[in-house]
């Protein structure tokens, strides 16, 4: 012991034997405890430990009837599980918080489809103006002029019909063309 006071507060070594035994022995209290009072404690502590043990077989028995019962019932950890969801699910839905959030989100909803349905009618009212816009005439008139064109050259009988029709004309004198492949180019440059 005196070696160890030598080298050092702060120096460690392993503890020995007689070290752990003279830490044991220590009284923390600074009380001077009799050996009555020693064994009574002693007594109390054995007692105590008993209690402990008989209050552990209790429970596990008591564990082992509540399971016992719950599979007579027919109650499994999933049904459980199931019901326990279940009801939280009806308290969730029952408390004032997702009312409130319910309530506000189907708001939310209504207004969003309010204002889709006004932008939709702007736009269709917008549109229809510009169909009406001499602009937008007159690009229309410069497309029937080009239909009619290609339907002349095509082949077609004049002016009227279709967009669909001089397409579809265009694409059988293609298909007709193509057997042969006679691939002249016309003189005057054009298609």
């Amino acid at each position: 012991m005196e070696t160890r006071q030598q080298q050092g507060f702060l120096e460690s070594q392993p503890l020995r034997e007689d070290d752990e035994d003279l830490a044991s022995e220590i009284n923390l209290s600074n009380s001077i405890m009799t050996e009555e009072e020693r064994e009574e404690i002693q007594r109390e502590l054995t007692k105590l430990e008993e209690e402990i043990r008989t209050l552990k077989q209790v429970l596990t028995s008591k564990e082992k009837q509540h399971a016992e019962l719950k599979q007579t019932l027919g109650l499994t950890p999933l049904s459980e599980l199931r019901n326990n969801f279940s009801r939280g699910w009806q308290d969730m839905q029952n408390s004032t918080t997702y009312r409130k959030t319910s309530e506000t989100l189907s708001t939310a909803g209504q207004r969003t489809t309010a204002a889709f349905s006004t932008f939709g009618t702007a736009i269709s009212r917008k549109l229809g103006d510009m169909r009406n816009s001499p602009s937008f005439k007159s690009f229309e008139e410069k497309v029937e002029t080009t239909v009619s064109g290609i339907k002349t050259k095509v082949g077609g009988t004049g002016p009227g019909g279709s967009f669909e029709d001089v397409l579809s004309s265009a694409a059988n004198a293609s298909n007709q063309d193509m057997p042969t492949n006679n691939m002249t180019a016309a003189p005057d440059g054009s298609c």
